[in-house]
């Protein structure tokens, strides 16, 4: 029997935090994939909660299990640039993408086509939001969580003790 050759993806984001939305699609893309690269992307302009060093450390933490549950490798790597570029530095033949909505898809339509053109022999892999988690963003769940709302159903514990932490505003008295 000939070696099959590992199929590697790539599934990009801020996760800025990380949720159980994201975790479903890294947890599906494992059952797919011999080899994830989850790549945490620096984008500064959208202001994030979290650095990026600590982002990548709770993907890692939440990702651990799945790593293990599934047999597939998982990595977590910080990166800027082009997505098709990273792509291609890490040796991944498909880009992992989340579809939560139609707005989504308008989105990402678009994304595609435009990384199709830079780099044709990458494919695209659309997974769809399991049923429970297609309303989560980690938009919704930072604002949530600066309201003072319960985010325990949307973000697994860490990320969620960590960003009550990071979104406390302590009391003058404190």
């Amino acid at each position: 029997m000939a070696d099959r050759i590992a199929r590697a993806g790539v599934y990009p984001g801020t996760f800025d935090p990380v949720t159980n939305g994201h975790l479903d699609i890294i947890n599906r893309a494992a059952r797919i994939l011999d080899r994830l690269v989850i790549g945490v992307a620096m984008n500064i302009g959208k202001g994030p909660l979290f650095p990026l060093e600590e982002r990548v450390e709770l993907v890692r933490a939440e990702t651990d299990s799945i790593a293990q549950r599934t047999g597939t490798i998982i990595e977590v790597v910080p990166f800027e640039g082009l997505l098709v570029g990273f792509a291609r530095e890490v040796g991944a033949q498909v880009i992992v993408r989340g579809l939560r909505a139609v707005t989504d898809f308008d989105y990402e339509f678009q994304m595609a086509g435009m990384n199709r053109r830079l780099d044709p022999e990458i494919e695209l892999l659309f997974l769809m939001a399991s049923e429970g988690n297609h309303f989560i963003s980690s938009r919704f769940v930072k604002e949530i969580a600066r309201l003072g709302g319960d985010i325990t159903s949307f973000v697994p514990r860490l990320t969620r003790d960590r960003t009550i932490e990071r979104v406390r505003v302590p009391n003058p008295g404190e």
